[in-house]
Protein backbone atom coordinates (compact mmCIF):
# COMPACT_ATOMS: atom_id res chain seq x y z
CA UNK A 1 0.00 0.00 0.00
CA UNK A 2 1.21 3.15 -1.08
CA UNK A 3 2.45 5.48 1.64
CA UNK A 4 1.53 9.45 1.48
CA UNK A 5 2.85 12.39 3.18
CA UNK A 6 -0.52 13.49 3.90
CA UNK A 7 -0.60 9.70 5.89
CA UNK A 8 -0.90 9.60 9.78
CA UNK A 9 2.50 7.83 10.85
CA UNK A 10 2.86 5.43 13.42
CA UNK A 11 6.01 3.85 14.03
CA UNK A 12 5.67 0.89 11.97
CA UNK A 13 4.39 3.53 8.96
CA UNK A 14 7.40 5.71 9.89
CA UNK A 15 9.73 2.86 9.32
CA UNK A 16 8.13 1.62 6.13
CA UNK A 17 8.43 5.18 4.24
CA UNK A 18 12.15 6.07 5.51
CA UNK A 19 13.49 2.44 5.00
CA UNK A 20 14.43 2.74 1.13
CA UNK A 21 16.10 6.31 1.92
CA UNK A 22 17.85 4.41 4.65
CA UNK A 23 18.81 1.16 2.61
CA UNK A 24 19.52 3.92 -0.29
CA UNK A 25 22.17 5.55 1.66
CA UNK A 26 23.63 2.57 3.15
CA UNK A 27 24.31 1.04 -0.54
CA UNK A 28 25.68 4.40 -1.72
CA UNK A 29 28.55 4.15 1.00
CA UNK A 30 28.71 -0.03 0.17
CA UNK A 31 29.53 0.89 -3.37
CA UNK A 32 31.93 3.44 -2.50
CA UNK A 33 33.86 0.46 -0.92
CA UNK A 34 33.41 -1.71 -4.02
CA UNK A 35 35.64 0.67 -5.94
CA UNK A 36 38.07 1.21 -3.25
CA UNK A 37 38.86 -2.58 -4.01
CA UNK A 38 38.87 -2.56 -7.02
CA UNK A 39 41.50 0.29 -7.40
CA UNK A 40 43.59 -1.33 -4.15
CA UNK A 41 43.52 -5.08 -5.80
CA UNK A 42 44.13 -4.40 -9.47
CA UNK A 43 46.04 -0.87 -10.05
CA UNK A 44 48.02 -0.52 -6.63
CA UNK A 45 48.90 0.86 -3.19
CA UNK A 46 49.53 3.89 -4.29
CA UNK A 47 46.76 4.88 -6.52
CA UNK A 48 44.40 4.01 -3.80
CA UNK A 49 46.17 6.34 -1.16
CA UNK A 50 45.63 8.89 -4.10
CA UNK A 51 41.73 8.64 -4.28
CA UNK A 52 41.35 8.23 -0.88
CA UNK A 53 43.92 11.66 -0.39
CA UNK A 54 41.64 13.23 -2.64
CA UNK A 55 38.33 12.09 -2.29
CA UNK A 56 37.46 14.84 0.55
CA UNK A 57 37.41 17.25 -1.89
CA UNK A 58 35.31 15.64 -3.93
CA UNK A 59 32.59 14.98 -1.71
CA UNK A 60 33.09 18.90 -0.84
CA UNK A 61 31.31 19.48 -4.60
CA UNK A 62 28.78 16.58 -3.98
CA UNK A 63 27.29 18.50 -0.72
CA UNK A 64 25.93 21.41 -2.53
CA UNK A 65 23.14 18.59 -3.62
CA UNK A 66 22.58 18.38 0.31
CA UNK A 67 21.90 21.80 0.65
CA UNK A 68 19.01 22.50 -2.00
CA UNK A 69 18.38 18.48 -1.39
CA UNK A 70 17.28 18.98 2.52
CA UNK A 71 17.05 22.36 2.16
CA UNK A 72 14.34 22.47 -0.82
CA UNK A 73 12.26 19.42 0.64
CA UNK A 74 11.43 20.98 3.65
CA UNK A 75 10.55 23.97 1.84
CA UNK A 76 8.89 22.16 -1.17
CA UNK A 77 7.03 19.48 1.15
CA UNK A 78 5.81 22.69 3.54
CA UNK A 79 4.12 24.30 0.48
CA UNK A 80 2.53 20.84 -0.33
CA UNK A 81 1.27 20.64 3.30
CA UNK A 82 -0.30 24.38 2.13
CA UNK A 83 -2.18 22.80 -0.34
CA UNK A 84 0.03 25.21 -3.37
CA UNK A 85 0.98 22.49 -5.57
CA UNK A 86 2.03 24.45 -8.29
CA UNK A 87 3.71 26.41 -6.36
CA UNK A 88 5.55 23.66 -4.85
CA UNK A 89 6.04 22.03 -8.54
CA UNK A 90 8.05 25.73 -9.58
CA UNK A 91 9.98 26.12 -6.82
CA UNK A 92 11.47 22.25 -6.82
CA UNK A 93 12.28 23.15 -10.73
CA UNK A 94 13.93 26.16 -9.91
CA UNK A 95 15.96 24.30 -7.52
CA UNK A 96 16.84 21.84 -10.50
CA UNK A 97 17.47 24.04 -12.56
CA UNK A 98 19.71 26.61 -10.25
CA UNK A 99 21.52 23.43 -9.30
CA UNK A 100 22.70 22.84 -12.74
CA UNK A 101 23.97 26.10 -13.13
CA UNK A 102 25.88 25.51 -9.97
CA UNK A 103 26.98 22.43 -11.11
CA UNK A 104 28.75 22.71 -13.94
CA UNK A 105 30.49 26.26 -12.87
CA UNK A 106 31.92 24.00 -9.68
CA UNK A 107 32.89 21.01 -12.21
CA UNK A 108 35.18 24.16 -14.00
CA UNK A 109 36.35 24.74 -10.67
CA UNK A 110 37.50 21.74 -9.46
CA UNK A 111 38.75 20.81 -12.87
CA UNK A 112 41.20 23.82 -12.37
CA UNK A 113 42.38 23.49 -9.05
CA UNK A 114 42.91 20.13 -8.37
CA UNK A 115 46.55 19.75 -8.66
CA UNK A 116 47.35 22.69 -6.50
CA UNK A 117 44.92 21.23 -3.78
CA UNK A 118 46.13 17.71 -3.87
CA UNK A 119 49.67 19.46 -3.24
CA UNK A 120 48.18 21.55 -0.47
CA UNK A 121 46.86 17.97 0.58
CA UNK A 122 50.27 16.54 0.86
CA UNK A 123 50.92 14.22 -2.21
CA UNK A 124 53.83 12.81 -3.31
CA UNK A 125 55.24 13.31 -6.60
CA UNK A 126 53.96 9.49 -7.34
CA UNK A 127 50.59 10.40 -6.34
CA UNK A 128 49.58 13.63 -7.69
CA UNK A 129 49.08 12.08 -11.36
CA UNK A 130 46.68 9.77 -10.21
CA UNK A 131 45.11 12.55 -7.67
CA UNK A 132 44.55 14.54 -10.99
CA UNK A 133 43.35 11.55 -13.53
CA UNK A 134 40.90 10.56 -10.90
CA UNK A 135 39.35 14.21 -9.93
CA UNK A 136 38.65 15.57 -13.20
CA UNK A 137 37.29 12.51 -14.91
CA UNK A 138 34.96 12.92 -11.47
CA UNK A 139 34.20 16.64 -12.34
CA UNK A 140 32.72 15.40 -16.00
CA UNK A 141 29.94 13.31 -14.14
CA UNK A 142 29.83 16.56 -11.41
CA UNK A 143 26.40 18.01 -12.27
CA UNK A 144 25.05 14.65 -11.94
CA UNK A 145 26.90 13.54 -9.01
CA UNK A 146 25.37 16.61 -7.31
CA UNK A 147 21.54 16.06 -8.83
CA UNK A 148 21.95 12.59 -7.42
CA UNK A 149 21.98 13.66 -3.79
CA UNK A 150 19.24 16.28 -4.47
CA UNK A 151 17.16 13.71 -5.64
CA UNK A 152 17.45 11.40 -3.38
CA UNK A 153 15.66 13.98 -1.00
CA UNK A 154 13.12 14.93 -3.56
CA UNK A 155 12.14 11.43 -4.36
CA UNK A 156 10.60 11.28 -0.77
CA UNK A 157 8.77 14.32 -0.86
CA UNK A 158 7.26 13.29 -4.74
CA UNK A 159 6.35 10.36 -2.38
CA UNK A 160 8.44 7.52 -4.31
CA UNK A 161 10.95 6.09 -2.16
CA UNK A 162 11.36 2.92 -3.69
CA UNK A 163 11.83 4.34 -7.10
CA UNK A 164 14.60 6.04 -5.38
CA UNK A 165 15.97 3.58 -3.94
CA UNK A 166 15.93 1.20 -7.21
CA UNK A 167 17.48 3.89 -8.72
CA UNK A 168 20.55 3.98 -6.66
CA UNK A 169 20.93 0.28 -6.90
CA UNK A 170 21.50 0.59 -10.62
CA UNK A 171 23.52 3.59 -10.34
CA UNK A 172 25.42 1.33 -7.81
CA UNK A 173 25.36 -1.70 -9.87
CA UNK A 174 26.35 -0.33 -12.97
CA UNK A 175 29.62 0.87 -11.03
CA UNK A 176 30.60 -1.80 -9.28
CA UNK A 177 30.19 -3.90 -12.85
CA UNK A 178 32.16 -1.15 -14.91
CA UNK A 179 35.06 -1.02 -12.18
CA UNK A 180 35.29 -4.96 -12.74
CA UNK A 181 35.55 -4.47 -16.53
CA UNK A 182 37.27 -1.08 -16.51
CA UNK A 183 40.35 -2.23 -14.00
CA UNK A 184 40.06 -6.06 -14.32
CA UNK A 185 39.30 -6.62 -17.40
CA UNK A 186 40.47 -3.74 -19.62
CA UNK A 187 43.49 -2.55 -17.24
CA UNK A 188 42.46 1.16 -17.59
CA UNK A 189 43.46 2.24 -13.89
CA UNK A 190 42.48 5.04 -11.86
CA UNK A 191 40.96 6.82 -15.33
CA UNK A 192 38.65 3.11 -15.11
CA UNK A 193 37.37 3.50 -11.63
CA UNK A 194 36.58 7.42 -11.79
CA UNK A 195 34.86 6.51 -15.52
CA UNK A 196 33.03 3.71 -13.70
CA UNK A 197 32.00 6.53 -11.11
CA UNK A 198 30.54 9.30 -13.58
CA UNK A 199 28.21 6.34 -15.13
CA UNK A 200 27.00 5.52 -12.45
CA UNK A 201 26.20 9.30 -10.91
CA UNK A 202 24.41 9.90 -14.12
CA UNK A 203 22.32 6.87 -13.88
CA UNK A 204 21.57 8.44 -9.92
CA UNK A 205 21.09 11.77 -11.54
CA UNK A 206 19.65 11.76 -15.01
CA UNK A 207 17.32 9.48 -14.43
CA UNK A 208 15.17 10.64 -12.03
CA UNK A 209 15.61 14.14 -14.46
CA UNK A 210 13.98 12.47 -16.71
CA UNK A 211 11.57 11.07 -14.60
CA UNK A 212 10.06 14.02 -13.56
CA UNK A 213 9.99 15.90 -16.55
CA UNK A 214 7.96 13.45 -18.21
CA UNK A 215 4.08 13.98 -18.21
CA UNK A 216 1.66 12.28 -16.93
CA UNK A 217 4.12 10.44 -14.35
CA UNK A 218 2.34 9.06 -11.20
CA UNK A 219 4.23 11.61 -9.18
CA UNK A 220 3.34 14.75 -6.58
CA UNK A 221 5.89 16.90 -8.02
CA UNK A 222 6.88 17.37 -11.91
CA UNK A 223 9.68 19.60 -13.74
CA UNK A 224 7.61 23.00 -14.91
CA UNK A 225 8.83 25.96 -16.57
CA UNK A 226 10.02 28.56 -13.24
CA UNK A 227 11.92 31.87 -12.96
CA UNK A 228 14.22 32.71 -10.70
CA UNK A 229 13.02 32.88 -7.14
CA UNK A 230 15.67 34.58 -5.03
CA UNK A 231 13.44 34.34 -2.09
CA UNK A 232 13.13 30.11 -2.28
CA UNK A 233 16.83 30.31 -2.94
CA UNK A 234 17.44 31.97 0.20
CA UNK A 235 15.48 29.85 2.67
CA UNK A 236 16.75 26.54 0.56
CA UNK A 237 19.88 27.17 1.63
CA UNK A 238 19.31 28.68 4.89
CA UNK A 239 17.64 25.88 5.79
CA UNK A 240 19.93 23.45 4.16
CA UNK A 241 23.21 24.82 5.78
CA UNK A 242 23.29 22.43 8.70
CA UNK A 243 23.45 19.21 6.13
CA UNK A 244 26.28 21.19 4.23
CA UNK A 245 28.30 22.15 7.12
CA UNK A 246 27.98 18.90 8.30
CA UNK A 247 28.99 17.18 5.06
CA UNK A 248 31.57 19.98 4.64
CA UNK A 249 33.25 19.56 8.15
CA UNK A 250 33.39 15.63 7.49
CA UNK A 251 35.49 16.56 4.35
CA UNK A 252 37.69 19.41 5.89
CA UNK A 253 38.78 16.37 8.97
CA UNK A 254 39.47 13.90 6.63
CA UNK A 255 41.38 16.59 4.49
CA UNK A 256 43.60 17.31 7.66
CA UNK A 257 44.34 13.59 8.80
CA UNK A 258 45.37 13.18 5.31
CA UNK A 259 48.02 15.92 5.67
CA UNK A 260 49.11 14.61 8.75
CA UNK A 261 49.34 11.32 7.89
CA UNK A 262 51.42 11.99 4.67
CA UNK A 263 53.79 13.87 6.96
CA UNK A 264 54.23 11.30 9.82
CA UNK A 265 53.33 7.99 7.85
CA UNK A 266 53.11 8.45 4.26
CA UNK A 267 50.86 6.65 1.76
CA UNK A 268 50.02 3.36 4.04
CA UNK A 269 48.62 5.68 6.92
CA UNK A 270 46.28 7.49 3.86
CA UNK A 271 45.35 3.99 2.69
CA UNK A 272 44.40 3.02 6.18
CA UNK A 273 42.41 5.58 7.15
CA UNK A 274 40.38 5.42 3.49
CA UNK A 275 39.37 1.61 4.87
CA UNK A 276 38.20 2.97 8.43
CA UNK A 277 35.95 5.91 6.78
CA UNK A 278 34.98 3.48 3.95
CA UNK A 279 32.98 1.37 7.26
CA UNK A 280 32.36 4.73 8.79
CA UNK A 281 30.19 5.70 5.75
CA UNK A 282 27.88 2.82 6.26
CA UNK A 283 27.28 3.80 9.92
CA UNK A 284 26.86 7.87 8.45
CA UNK A 285 24.29 6.45 6.08
CA UNK A 286 21.97 5.01 8.43
CA UNK A 287 21.93 8.67 9.92
CA UNK A 288 21.29 10.71 6.66
CA UNK A 289 18.95 7.90 5.45
CA UNK A 290 16.84 8.37 8.19
CA UNK A 291 17.29 12.10 8.32
CA UNK A 292 16.02 12.59 4.59
CA UNK A 293 13.24 10.36 4.74
CA UNK A 294 11.25 11.69 7.75
CA UNK A 295 11.99 15.93 6.90
CA UNK A 296 9.43 15.91 4.05
CA UNK A 297 6.43 14.19 6.20
CA UNK A 298 7.29 17.15 9.14
CA UNK A 299 7.83 19.46 6.46
CA UNK A 300 4.27 18.89 4.61
CA UNK A 301 1.97 18.64 8.04
CA UNK A 302 4.09 21.40 9.67
CA UNK A 303 2.87 23.76 6.37
CA UNK A 304 -0.89 22.13 6.40
CA UNK A 305 -0.77 23.18 10.02
CA UNK A 306 -1.58 19.83 11.03
CA UNK A 307 -0.15 20.17 14.77
CA UNK A 308 -1.40 17.21 16.31
CA UNK A 309 0.37 14.53 13.34
CA UNK A 310 3.39 17.07 14.57
CA UNK A 311 3.28 15.99 17.73
CA UNK A 312 2.66 12.76 17.10
CA UNK A 313 5.97 12.93 15.43
CA UNK A 314 7.94 15.02 17.30
CA UNK A 315 7.38 14.53 21.41
CA UNK A 316 6.88 11.87 23.64
CA UNK A 317 3.75 11.38 25.42
CA UNK A 318 0.38 9.61 25.54
CA UNK A 319 -2.85 11.55 24.98
CA UNK A 320 -6.10 9.50 25.49
CA UNK A 321 -8.28 11.91 24.29
CA UNK A 322 -6.29 11.98 21.00
CA UNK A 323 -9.06 10.06 18.51
CA UNK A 324 -6.75 10.51 15.18
CA UNK A 325 -8.01 7.42 12.68
CA UNK A 326 -10.81 6.03 15.02
CA UNK A 327 -9.02 5.93 18.38
CA UNK A 328 -6.06 6.67 20.98
CA UNK A 329 -2.46 6.35 20.00
CA UNK A 330 0.58 7.27 21.80
CA UNK A 331 2.60 9.61 19.95
CA UNK A 332 5.39 8.57 18.64
CA UNK A 333 8.64 10.08 20.56
CA UNK A 334 11.72 11.90 19.50
CA UNK A 335 12.06 8.97 16.31
CA UNK A 336 11.67 12.41 14.27
CA UNK A 337 13.67 14.67 16.52
CA UNK A 338 16.63 15.14 14.21
CA UNK A 339 15.02 15.46 11.25
CA UNK A 340 13.22 18.25 12.96
CA UNK A 341 15.77 20.76 12.19
CA UNK A 342 15.03 20.61 8.56
CA UNK A 343 12.10 22.63 8.73
CA UNK A 344 13.58 25.49 10.82
CA UNK A 345 13.23 29.07 9.77
CA UNK A 346 11.04 28.04 7.53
Amino acid sequence: MRIQLSDHFTYRRLIRFTGPSILMMIFTSVYGMVDGFFISNYVGPTPFAAVNLIMPFIMIFGAVGMVFGTGGTALVSMLQGMGQKDKADRTFSFLIYFTIAVGIISSLIGWITVPAVARALGAADSMLPYCVHYTRVCMIGNTAFILQNMFQAFLITAEKPHFGFMVTLAAGAANMILDALFMGALGYGVRGAAAATVIGQCIGGLIPLIYFMLPGQNSSLRLVAAGFDAKALVRSCTNGLSEFLSDISMSVVSMLYNIQLMKFVGESGVAAYGVIMYANFIFVGVYFGYTIGAAPVIGYHYGAGNKQELHSLLEEKSDPDCLLHGGPYRFGGNICRIADRNIRGI
